[in-house]
C-alpha cells in the first residue's frame, strides 16, 4: 500500500513560501466554509474541502515533483470546483480552457487579497448550498 500524506504532513514537506501561502489559504477556507470537510487527495496530501459536493482545493505546485507547468511553477492554486457558476466580475479566476473548475494563483503572501478571497469562498460555499438544496426537491 503507498504511503498517503496527511494535508499537516504536505504542508511540511513545502518550501517556505509555498507552506505560508497554503497556511493562509487554508486558514481562510476553513473560516468561510465552515461546514466543509477537508480532506486529503492524490496520496499528496492536497487539501480538497467538500459538503454537498467538492467546493475548492490549494494545490501547492511543490507538491507535484517535476511538473511541468512553468506557468505557474513555485506557487499555490486556490481552485473552485464549480467555478464556471461563479460571477468573476472582476475576472480573478481563470478558466484556462477548463470547463467547470476557475482558480486563483499566489506566488507570495502579498498576493492574498483577504477580501477577494474571502468573497469567493463565500459565493462558492453559497453555490454548493443550492446542490444540497437540489437534493432535499428530489427526495421528496
Amino acid at each position: 500500500m503507498a504511503f498517503v500524506k496527511s494535508v499537516d504532513e504536505m504542508i511540511v514537506s513545502l518550501p517556505r513560501n509555498e507552506s505560508a501561502i497554503v497556511k493562509r489559504l487554508r486558514d481562510l477556507v476553513l473560516e468561510c466554509l465552515p461546514l466543509a470537510k477537508e480532506k486529503p487527495y492524490y496520496g499528496l496530501g492536497v487539501p480538497y474541502y467538500s459538503r454537498h459536493r467538492q467546493i475548492c482545493y490549494i494545490f501547492p505546485s511543490s507538491a507535484l515533483y517535476g511538473t511541468e507547468d512553468n506557468v505557474h511553477q513555485k506557487s499555490v492554486t486556490l481552485g473552485f470546483c464549480h467555478g464556471n457558476r461563479m460571477s468573476n466580475e472582476n475576472g480573478a479566476l481563470k478558466a484556462e480552457g477548463r470547463k467547470q473548475v476557475r482558480a486563483m494563483y499566489f506566488y507570495t503572501l502579498r498576493d492574498i487579497n483577504e477580501e477577494q478571497v474571502r468573497a469567493l469562498l463565500f459565493e462558492a460555499g453559497m453555490i454548493d448550498d443550492s446542490f444540497g438544496k437540489e437534493k432535499k426537491k428530489k427526495v421528496r
